[in-house]
């Protein structure tokens, strides 16, 4: 759908026949639900047009379907935000259920406490939501609840049942206990013992700790891994995938632009009228003999879209010394395991072994797992380390994918320096110096990579090959199959 269908603009049938301009209203118009499919794979450009309609009032209600197998998508945070409770079906509603209500929703108010909104706001800071949307709808949620139950006030149920609903999902922190703060000096304490304790502390604390300890025992059980792992603001769900294509014939459709006919590019009969019709009553009082309507090249739009293409990881092994072999395994067991999940992320897979006085091609790209198994079933190893080779071959690959409309991506997998030159000498410096070269070239070309360093100890020379190449280095010492590709994957998402 196009920016004009969903949030409406201009009549073009009524603005030519009537000869002013006329707009109409879009889908989204006093709509009073929206069901949002696949909500992990929402563009950010969509997510904001929908949080804007949200704000404006022109949406009621929006239920975002996360339908994301990896922890890693996730619906984007700006539209989360503005929805208020996170619902995770678990077995069957029981058949005509429905809510049991005795208020009149639409026609009720329910009036809050000012206590009551300071509570709702401490404990969202408690919990480290720092969101100010979850304490508001934490106050829409308890005046609904109180309206539901045929109530003009808000209780410390509402209060309860609302912070239950709006905030274990918000959650960036498990709040401390009250008796975990810090203790009060002995001649403050002795004050307050003297005036008497059993002041406003009695009624406020004791109803916060209530709630927290409630909320608590809601928190999801892997609220400290799951935000050890993901990066503070999280990220986009498609951040995994191949970089964004703009063309003019195929793929989402974008906001058209002014243009002129070429003979390749298509035009946007919609968006054309829709630039000429305000003109029509000038242009026709200046060309009256032509009753027909008058478009100028001014008027062409042309018609856009973006792609997503897929993605290329390129694995480039160090095939050489004695550490080939478990090396390898571990190449070969990351490959399948990333090309399980090729076919959610359009991945496809490559590999390259260097060794010896050269590098080779064992596996092109590809998104078979039959064909991998058998091209990876054995693996020559040993010898020297041309790496410059390996860097060479994986850029003249991964300027072959771009031309294919492929996004590439190098992942090197290696344990020393390299010893041997572009021309097949042993020669460590010139290999050295031939490596920086070429490293140099791939960033030049715009070819991102990462670096992985699989030594016992970190090497140095590979820390400051990342730093040429622009592409972050990683020492997995000891690292398995499947460490490697929960790194890998990692590391590209970021």
């Amino acid at each position: 759908m196009t920016d004009d269908q969903l949030y409406g603009g201009l009549d073009i049938s009524a603005t030519l026949s009537s000869g002013h301009v006329v707009t109409s209203k879009g889908f989204l118009h006093d709509r009073p639900t929206v069901l949002l499919t696949m909500s992990e794979r929402c563009p950010t450009d969509l997510a904001a047009k929908l949080s804007m309609a949200l704000d404006d009032g022109c949406i009621k209600g929006l239920f975002a379907l996360d339908e994301g197998a990896d922890p890693d998508e996730t619906c984007p945070p700006a539209l989360a935000d503005r929805l208020a409770f996170q619902i995770k079906p678990e077995g069957r509603m029981p058949q005509n259920w429905a809510p049991k209500t005795t208020g009149d929703p639409a026609g009720n108010k329910a009036s809050i406490g000012a206590e009551q909104i300071r509570l709702i706001a401490t404990l969202a800071a408690r919990l480290g939501i720092e969101s100010l949307r979850a304490p508001l709808l934490a106050v829409a949620a308890a005046r609904a609840n109180a309206i539901l139950n045929a109530r003009d006030k808000v209780n410390d149920d509402d209060v309860e049942i609302a912070a239950s609903l709006v905030y274990p999902h918000r959650a960036t922190q498990i709040p401390e206990d009250a008796q975990d703060t810090a203790p009060l000096p002995p001649e403050e304490a002795q004050q307050r013992e003297d005036e008497g304790t059993s002041e406003s502390t009695d009624a406020e604390i004791p109803q916060g700790d209530l709630l927290i300890e409630a909320i608590k025992a809601l928190l999801p059980p892997d609220l400290l891994a799951r935000l050890a792992q993901s990066p503070k603001g999280g990220k986009s769900s498609s951040a995994g995938a191949g970089g964004m294509r703009k063309g003019n014939r195929r793929g989402r459709p974008i906001p058209p632009r002014q243009g002129r006919l070429d003979g390749r590019s298509r035009i946007d009969l919609v968006s054309t009228l829709r630039s000429a019709a305000p003109w029509q009553p000038l242009r026709r009082r200046k060309r009256p003999e032509h009753d027909s309507l008058l478009i100028e090249p001014s008027d062409i739009r042309l018609k856009r879209f973006v792609e997503q293409s897929d993605r290329l990881l390129i694995f480039v092994v160090d095939a050489s010394g004695s550490a080939a072999v478990s090396r390898l395994n571990e190449a070969k067991g990351a490959i399948e395991l990333l090309l399980g999940q090729a076919y959610a992320s359009r991945d496809h897979v490559a590999l390259i072994s260097f060794r010896g006085d050269g590098a080779e091609l064992l596996l092109p790209p590809t998104r078979s797992l039959v064909q991998t198994k058998k091209r990876l079933a054995a693996l020559p190893g040993g010898g020297g380390t041309p790496l410059a080779s390996g860097l060479r071959d994986a850029g003249l690959l991964a300027q072959q994918a771009k031309s294919k409309g492929l996004t590439p991506t190098i992942i090197l997998l290696t344990d020393g320096r390299a010893n041997v030159a572009l021309d097949g000498t042993p020669d460590r410096p010139k290999a050295a110096a031939d490596a920086q070269s070429m490293a140099r070239q791939l960033r030049h070309d715009g070819v991102e990579a990462l670096v992985i360093d699989m030594g016992r100890r970190p090497e140095q020379s590979l820390a400051k090959l990342g730093e040429v190449l622009g592409a972050p280095y990683l020492a997995l010492p000891r690292a398995d199959a499947k460490k490697l590709t929960q790194t890998v994957s990692a590391a590209l998402a970021h």
